[in-house]
């Protein structure tokens, strides 16, 4: 379980292919901290710490995590969002993120608004995934409230220091990215189709 508040950037330093598998080695600042076996979010995909070296670890991504993320589009050198998982007793600052993509989206446009930014993202509505303005949605991993909500397209508003403690600046139209709707709404979800 995760809050969707980020904590490092991390560099991707390696990817290596193994049968269907991804292994991944990301060089982070809390690289110290981890241990062997500990989940851990990459751009909001919950994956398992499974070796550790100096100031690099590794973590594979099986062929199911490859087809619904953007995990298998990452190269040498991108940056990533990292969130460790959050510990029992601690503030929940963000929302409930479970670090488990639901699909992909595709950022649609980006606009600079007097200090801060808008991001809006579209997304195949025929999963059921939905949105509701002032709502939760985890974008690579990112816990941020919903400004504008359609049927398949939401946007949210990017203050300065998430748009710099983020790989948010990195983003370009087109840029494909994770999306995690909230999980109370996609119960609610569940429960409104199984009545009709």
């Amino acid at each position: 379980m995760f809050t969707g508040i980020i904590e490092d950037l991390g560099i991707v330093t390696n990817l290596k292919n193994e049968q269907d598998n991804l292994h991944l080695t990301v060089k982070s600042q809390i690289t110290s901290e981890l241990k062997i076996d500990q989940s851990v979010s990459h751009n909001g995909i919950c994956l398992t710490v499974v070796a550790i070296t100096e100031d690099s670890y590794v973590v594979t991504a099986i062929k199911e995590t490859i087809n619904k993320t953007n995990i298998g589009d990452l190269k040498i050198g991108d940056i990533i969002n990292l969130e460790r998982a959050m510990k029992l007793g601690d503030r929940l600052d963000g929302h409930i993120v479970q670090g488990h993509v639901d699909q992909v989206g595709i950022c649609e446009d980006i606009r600079e608004d007097n200090g801060s930014w808008l991001f809006t993202f579209s997304y195949d509505s025929s999963s059921g995934n939905v949105t509701i303005e002032k709502g939760s949605a985890t974008v690579n991993g990112v816990s941020l409230t919903v400004v504008n909500s359609e049927k398949n397209r939401f946007s949210v508003a990017i203050i300065p220091y998430t748009y710099e403690h983020t790989n948010f600046k990195y983003f370009k139209i087109g840029s494909k990215v994770n999306l995690e709707f909230d999980v109370l709404g996609k119960y609610i979800q569940k429960l409104y189709e199984a009545r009709l």
